[in-house]
């Protein structure tokens, strides 16, 4: 996170001495805290957008490095594997207009990129998992050559011991052996940024927490992987799994890299989230800054450590403009338009804010595990699945997803324009969630309808071909993906 990684080798003797720059970060954060009037500033939101890219035949391109310079864009960065770039937006004022800000962004970069990738005979793919993707894709020579990601395999590889055992479940379950990192490659998603005050950090982070579970579950968008039909939204298996770090040799008593979390955040707030990176997970990167202290501190080593401890909604400190936290929700898929995108953000964040601001019993009272329960869930069964929610403080039901949601899409519309979000602008992206409830048609069961569509003749994939194909087709028109005709039969 913001770290330039120039080595890939490290001593034990580097891990200690991170370790020990680790400490004096938590102690430097814990004072800046602590700090009168830090953090404060208007609320901001910002995003962060992984893409594929693909050749003419839907293959995986692997020239991230050529597309990026013909860019010429530093908001267009590098990502794990060959195939996959990431597109970094500027933070926008939460109060006015600020996804269609977000949205004219997107499209100038999504421009320069897509006129960048069609020089080199290729595409770009807005989507979770990208359907054509096989294991011959996904070898080592997969992963960008940069010291950064040949340092991450490294040290995955240091604490694991052993290659990563894939298991997900499904109408096709998938179990995979792999040495690989560039399984979390396999990955893209539209990662959304929150400006929060040190002093509304608990309320909203748990929030965050709670309203990740709905989110996520009229939002899925990748049902395939290495051709089986899996979950609604496979990424969230696959990637938790892909980073595994514990010794698949022996039990494992440590919290895995990627989760929703321990518990509901209590009185400490931001800095007891980054003491538990700290506390609870070893150095990927022990890379140990060089730059000369300021104020207010960088904490490179902390924000390195926290960029490779991949929480569903992870805390971020960020020295730029003073000082000030936010938090990354990283759950959200990317695909499968930018119109799919801000809505699936804008009903996150409308649903937090407003949950932020009802009596913290509506958290409290609902138990930490039946939260991250129905998170997974969510990401397994879409609109399908079961979600216990809080009606009321202390007060739970079970409740299916395609229910749940559009009971709470006004509660998000008072979130959003009680922080100033244009009226219109609100109604006009939870209008979006709305008919896509109503119609069933997120962007995994499409893909699901358009795979069972396209195979009767065809092998599997040459119908996940067909069907990727046409998902593009459909995506670069810019409309919604609930309103994209329903897949043809081959002939």
């Amino acid at each position: 996170m913001g770290t330039e990684i120039t080595r890939e080798k490290f001593s034990e003797r580097d891990y200690a001495r991170f370790t020990e720059r680790l400490e004096r970060c938590l102690s430097d954060l814990g004072q800046l805290l602590g700090r009168p009037g830090f953090g404060a500033g208007p609320v901001t939101i910002g995003a962060e957008l992984e893409l594929f890219l693909a050749d003419g035949a839907a293959r995986p391109l692997p020239l991230n490095q050529a597309v990026r310079a013909l860019a010429a864009d530093p908001r267009v960065a590098l990502e794990l594997n060959r195939f996959n770039l990431e597109l970094n937006c500027s933070p926008a004022l939460l109060a006015g207009r600020p996804f269609t800000a977000l949205a004219g962004e997107l499209g100038v970069l999504l421009d320069r990129v897509g006129a960048a990738a069609r020089a080199h005979h290729g595409r770009i793919a807005l989507i979770g998992v990208l359907p054509t993707l096989s294991q011959a894709h996904l070898g080592a020579d997969a992963v960008t050559g940069t010291a950064r990601y040949r340092a991450l395999d490294r040290g995955l590889r240091r604490l694991r011991r052993g290659p990563v055992q894939i298991k997900i479940s499904g109408a096709e379950p998938l179990e995979l052996t792999s040495d690989a990192i560039a399984l979390e490659g396999a990955n893209c998603s539209f990662q959304v940024h929150l400006r929060v005050t040190p002093g509304d950090f608990t309320r909203v982070y748990n929030a965050v927490q709670l309203a990740t579970a709905p989110a996520l579950a009229v939002a899925g968008n990748s049902p395939t992987f290495l051709g089986h039909r899996l979950w609604e939204e496979t990424r969230v298996a696959l990637f938790k799994q892909s980073v595994e770090d514990r010794d698949s040799r022996g039990p494992r008593r440590r919290l895995p890299r990627t989760t929703l979390g321990t518990g509901w955040l209590r009185d400490g707030g931001a800095l007891e989230l980054f003491t538990e990176s700290v506390r609870l997970h070893e150095p990927l990167l022990p890379f140990v800054s060089a730059r000369e202290s300021c104020d207010p501190p960088r904490l490179d080593e902390l924000r390195l450590h926290q960029g490779t401890v991949w929480r569903w909604n992870r805390a971020i400190y960020d020295p730029a403009a003073g000082g000030h936290l936010r938090i990354e929700m990283r759950a959200l898929p990317a695909g499968p338009t930018v119109t799919d995108m801000l809505a699936n953000a804008a009903f996150l964040i409308g649903l937090t804010l407003w949950l932020a601001g009802q009596d913290q019993r509506w958290t409290y009272g609902l138990p930490f595990e039946r939260a991250d329960h129905g998170f997974y869930r969510a990401a397994q069964y879409g609109l399908a699945a079961e979600l216990t929610w809080p009606s009321g403080p202390h007060q739970v039901r079970t409740v299916t997803a395609a229910a749940l949601v559009p009971e709470l899409l006004p509660a998000a519309r008072r979130g959003l324009v009680g922080a100033g979000v244009a009226e219109a602008e609100a109604d006009c992206l939870l209008g979006v969630i709305g008919a896509r409830v109503a119609t069933g048609q997120t962007g995994a069961a499409w893909q699901r309808a358009a795979l069972a569509a396209a195979e009767p003749g065809l092998s599997r994939e040459q119908a996940l071909t067909v069907m990727l194909d046409r998902y593009l087709a459909y995506a670069a028109t810019g409309q919604p993906v609930h309103t994209w005709p329903a897949p043809e039969r081959n002939p």
